[in-house]
């Protein structure tokens, strides 16, 4: 008999079913989704184009949408998947590693990491942040473990990982349910001893990452052609709105996510497929039957090119002008149309995370004055001659606030409360007229004038 051929992690990938596509199911949700998986892929893009500038004619860099997990990052034998898990403000940061496990979805990855020979790398994509004490812990454990993978050293469980890997293996068994591995099941035929367990949970741990504190759903549209796109165009040296170039990509993930991509190797009718004589598929011919799913870096580039081509096409449609005080006051500091979308809709998620906890919670009152405080303070102290040596320098004191606020440790937070919420707080502020992005002017004066200029067209 031959001897079975060992596959490369991308081969595995491709090779082996997936069990469900719960994926694709509810992509319509949560399209959140298709912009991180358009992220990852705008990075490889970033990658690949070099200082060239161009692609080479052998760049096989991939992204394998709603496979395995919600997608995958494919590079010649390289595989990473990718489990994307988007939290809402109330759901607050991770606090234990049963919530990784679940939650963010660490048990599912294990299952198909393990499934797939231990081959690929992992990553939790996730807006969630990770609390003190066990989230951190799993952090640790998690660098610690994988510099010894990467200096090729043995991942055993010994100093402080045994704690950290011992809750997460336990996890795993509550959280995998029926899937849970086959010798895994205590009592069953072939099971595995514990510490085997532990130690294949240890590998897994290494191979893994977590990215945390991603921008939200709510804010994405806006964040993401200056977060995203714009490195790329700026290193291509295009003069064209990176909104255009952004909604380009990003729909090119949105149809390849629920598998609704062109496929040029689709064939009529299966004929004589299984003939006497005929091949049995290869890695290669399974990925050809997936290339609905796939975007690859030759799909960007047209994507890029089309809109560098064709801005206009791309571009969303314009929306009446924001009247709020804050709107108007940070557009007078010429911030940009982005900076002030983001500002409004984080300033109702702050303001709805308020009203939530003055329901019922005598505490609140006090915790929210408290937290003014400190965001009047991080304002003045951002508010520097540094920022104002410019003069339209609004956008700078923007993102100089932005800096302030990610410097804040989480334990000074209000319980639920991050960042992005933080700059909610901040905007809520500018419009109670207690922050300022220009020079002191006549607001009501300002609205009133845009009002008739617009022709009381406003958001």
């Amino acid at each position: 008999m031959s001897e079975e051929v060992e596959l490369t992690a991308a081969e595995l990938v491709v090779a082996v079913p997936q069990t469900d596509d719960s994926g694709a199911n509810t992509l319509d949700r949560y399209d959140w989704q298709a912009s991180m998986a358009a992220a990852d892929g705008l990075e490889l893009y970033l990658g690949a184009l070099g200082a060239g500038k161009r692609l080479q004619g052998n760049e096989d860099r991939r992204i394998l949408c709603e496979y395995h997990e919600d997608w995958v990052a494919l590079m010649g034998d390289d595989a990473e998947l990718v489990s994307a898990k988007h939290r809402d403000p109330s759901a607050d940061a991770y606090r234990t590693i049963n919530q990784l496990a679940s939650d963010g979805g660490l048990a599912h990855l294990f299952l198909r990491w393990r499934v797939l020979r231990e081959k690929p790398t992992c990553r939790l994509a996730t807006t969630g942040g990770l609390a003190s004490g066990d989230p951190q812990d799993f952090a640790a454990t998690m660098q610690a473990l994988r510099e010894l993978r990467l200096n090729g050293k043995p991942v055993v469980v010994n100093g402080e990982c045994p704690p950290v890997i011992a809750k997460f293996h336990s996890a795993i068994h509550t959280y995998s349910g029926n899937h849970l591995p086959a010798d895994w099941v205590a009592g069953s035929a072939g099971e595995v001893p514990l510490d085997e367990q532990q130690e294949q949970t240890a590998r897994f741990v290494s191979m893994l990452d977590i990215q945390h504190g991603l921008t939200r759903r709510a804010d994405i549209g806006f964040a993401a052609p200056m977060k995203y796109a714009k490195p790329v165009i700026d290193h291509l040296g295009y003069d064209v709105p990176y909104e255009a170039v952004w909604n380009a990509v990003y729909g090119l993930f949105f149809t390849r996510m629920k598998a609704a991509g062109p496929r040029t190797h689709a064939t009529i009718s299966p004929v004589l497929a299984f003939a006497s004589g005929s091949r049995a598929q290869t890695s290669a011919s399974k990925e050809r039957e997936l290339e609905a799913r796939i975007v690859t870096m030759q799909d960007i580039d047209i994507a890029i090119i089309t809109a560098v081509a064709n801005p206009s096409a791309y571009e969303s449609l314009a929306s009446p002008v924001r009247m709020s005080r804050a709107a108007v006051k940070m557009r007078k500091g010429h911030c940009s149309d982005n900076s002030i979308e983001r500002s409004e809709h984080l300033r109702k998620d702050y303001q709805r995370y308020w009203r939530d906890r003055l329901t019922g919670d005598p505490t609140a009152f006090a915790e929210r004055d408290k937290l003014r405080r400190l965001l009047l303070r991080v304002s003045d102290r951002a508010d520097t001659p540094v920022v104002r040596s410019t003069a339209n320098w609004g956008p700078d004191f923007w993102l100089a606030l932005q800096d302030a606020i990610d410097a804040i440790p989480v334990e000074q937070l209000p319980a639920g409360m991050d960042s992005e919420l933080l700059l909610g707080g901040i905007s809520d502020l500018a419009n109670a007229c207690k922050i300022w992005f220009s020079d002191n002017f006549d607001v009501a004066g300002e609205i009133s004038r845009l009002r008739q200029e617009n022709g009381g067209s406003a958001a």
